[in-house]
């Protein structure tokens, strides 16, 4: 290989403490392969608002021990010169169950508490939503999650949420890198574990941390919605026995705390799928663990039907997603959407929440259902970036007394339920949602008659997403659609157009607006008779993604299965129209 990464090579090798790790890159010199050599030290993983996520493996561009290290002593550097009494306050730290999330997390221990941190770390296996729930309980000055959530079996990751309990969002992100780019030539500080236990420094998180989280869910008050007592006094959710689910936590951590939650709140009947419920880094029986991805759902849906249950749900590895699929009357199971989970609990909260508590929002590119909910309940609905650090932290800026956060949801299997969690909570989610059946069920409804409901009233809204490859730079499409001023998409009238990247909102009369909202390559085109385009450009491979939305009157004695067909048919026209545009 040549001298200089010779030279890198060698410098990694005498920074390493571990022998696995020293023997795994040997292991890759011995190969004599000079080009993955050179992958492995072709720059360093980068630090973004997502913490940093790759497959594990040696160098600067891989997840390891090392890397974790210097990212740890990068944050730290940070948090003192950020937070007044950082150390104090201290970082909670929890992982998930891929096979090296414990070592991760101990090693980000060791070196924080080395550089004079408090630091509560997670005795065993946490949900991310804990650790996000943990900063905010103990009024931390940060929180680290080890976890690649759904990312397949090579894969670990490492994210941070800033001292209000939201993940952090810029300029902390370019902040934090730069402070792991110095402390990468430094010296690393670190304690022992049990030197740090000694010293007090180290809280370790027993079994009563959970039960924190558990007992605020139970008795918050957006879970307490419909509650009654029995003759005994004990509090019951009605119609919760009329409720039977089969569960999978898709051999991540989410099966102990899900299960006890929903007997907390009274479903009883509960089938986990026994092959996919401890923790398993290997994810043996799917290849891809996303509830989103095809097959994944095969197993806790085969569960359902055994049992005959009216839901078949799933976290992800990590539990902070949720996904669900519903039992129909011909006995066969139906995945519901991201955007129909959301506006399904949104609608449900929204009908319950006291007059003080119903800020709700979404994404750009969720469906627009649900802020016409919410104006139908008076309630006011927000709409971010895509991604959960702007729906947090725009929700801890808007909350006030008068005026308190309710519930937000992204397409992408993404909801949090009240102010527990600054962060999408698939445990909650779960629990709401069975609630909203159980609720149902007493009026001898289901979740199909409550869709039909809410589309009878603000119209079907069938959301889509298609990437295109492209030949060249992705961003140029953009430039391209802005120089045309775009004035019909698929025989569709465009309304208004709203450029995120100059941060105006251009009307069809010739009106325009600002917009409120960090600047990003993003077009978002308001058709026709509700219809919308959204274009925005992939910041990681030569594509564009395009969101596509659909909104038609459901007729009053049209069934679900017709009015999606008529949609259907309406966005396969438009995504061709606009694809050839293009």
């Amino acid at each position: 290989m040549n001298s200089q990464l010779q030279f890198q090579v060698n410098h990694w090798l005498g920074q390493l403490n571990d022998d696995n790790e020293k023997q795994a890159l040997e292991a890759l010199i011995a190969e004599g392969d000079e080009a993955k050599i050179a992958a492995c030290f072709s720059g360093r993983l980068e630090f973004g608002t997502a913490g940093i996520r790759g497959i594990v493996g040696p160098g600067p561009m891989g997840m390891n021990r090392l890397v974790v290290r210097q990212t740890t002593a990068g944050l730290g550097t940070y948090l003192q010169g950020q937070i007044k009494e950082a150390c104090q306050r201290g970082v909670v730290i929890g992982y998930d169950g891929r096979h090296d999330s414990r070592q991760f997390a101990h090693d980000a221990a060791s070196v924080l508490t080395g550089m004079g941190f408090k630091v509560f770390l997670t005795a065993k296996v946490a949900a991310t939503p804990l650790v996000a729930f943990g900063v905010k309980h103990f009024g931390a000055a940060a929180g680290i999650v080890v976890t690649a959530s759904h990312n397949p079996p090579a894969y670990n990751g490492y994210k941070v949420y800033w001292h209000n309990g939201a993940q952090i969002i810029a300029p902390h992100d370019t902040g934090i890198a730069a402070c792991i780019e110095y402390a990468a030539t430094q010296a690393l500080p670190f304690c022992e574990l049990i030197d740090a236990t000694k010293q007090e420094k180290l809280h370790w998180l027993m079994d009563d941390f959970y039960e924190s989280y558990r007992h605020q869910l139970y008795h918050a008050a957006v879970l307490q919605f419909g509650l009654e007592k029995n003759e005994e006094g004990k509090v019951f959710t009605p119609g919760a026995d009329n409720i039977s689910l089969a569960y999978t936590a898709m051999h991540g951590v989410g099966a102990n705390m899900a299960e006890i939650v929903l007997k907390d709140a009274g479903f009883n009947r509960v089938f986990s799928v026994a092959v996919q419920r401890e923790p398993d880094g290997n994810f043996p029986t799917v290849n891809f663990p996303n509830p989103e991805e095809p097959g994944a759902m095969d197993l806790v849906i085969a569960e359902a039907k055994q049992h005959q249950a009216m839901l078949a749900c799933a976290n992800d590895p990590d539990a902070d997603r949720f996904a669900v699929a519903v039992r129909k009357d011909d006995g066969d199971y139906q995945m519901l959407t991201g955007d129909q989970v959301g506006v399904l609990l949104g609608h449900y909260l929204l009908s319950h929440s006291s007059s003080d508590q119903r800020l709700v929002g979404c994404t750009i590119v969720s469906s627009s259902l649900l802020s016409k909910i919410a104006a139908a309940f008076d309630a006011p609905c927000y709409t971010t970036l895509t991604g959960f650090k702007w729906l947090m932290n725009e929700a801890i800026g808007l909350s006030t007394p008068h005026s308190r956060f309710l519930f937000a949801y992204e397409e992408a299997l993404g909801y949090t339920v009240g102010n527990l969690v600054w962060d999408k909570d698939g445990l909650s989610a779960l629990v709401a949602f069975a609630k909203l059946c159980a609720e149902l069920s007493c009026h001898n409804y289901t979740i199909w008659d409550r869709l039909t409901e809410i589309y009878q009233q603000h119209g079907y809204h069938l959301n889509s997403q298609v990437s295109i490859a492209t030949s060249g730079d992705a961003g140029t499409i953009g430039a391209k659609l802005r120089a045309e001023n775009v004035q019909q998409i698929g025989g569709f009238a465009v309304l208004a157009c709203s450029d995120l990247n100059a941060s105006e909102k251009r009307y069809s009369d010739g009106k325009r607006e600002i917009i409120d909202l960090p600047k990003s390559d993003v077009l978002i085109y308001e058709l026709a008779e509700g219809q919308r385009v959204i274009v925005r450009p992939s910041g990681t491979e030569p594509k564009v993604k395009c969101y596509y939305e659909v909104n038609l009157p459901m007729l009053a004695d049209e069934t679900l299965a017709q009015v999606r067909i008529r949609a259907q048919l309406k966005m396969d026209s438009l995504i061709e129209a606009h694809q050839a545009s293009l």
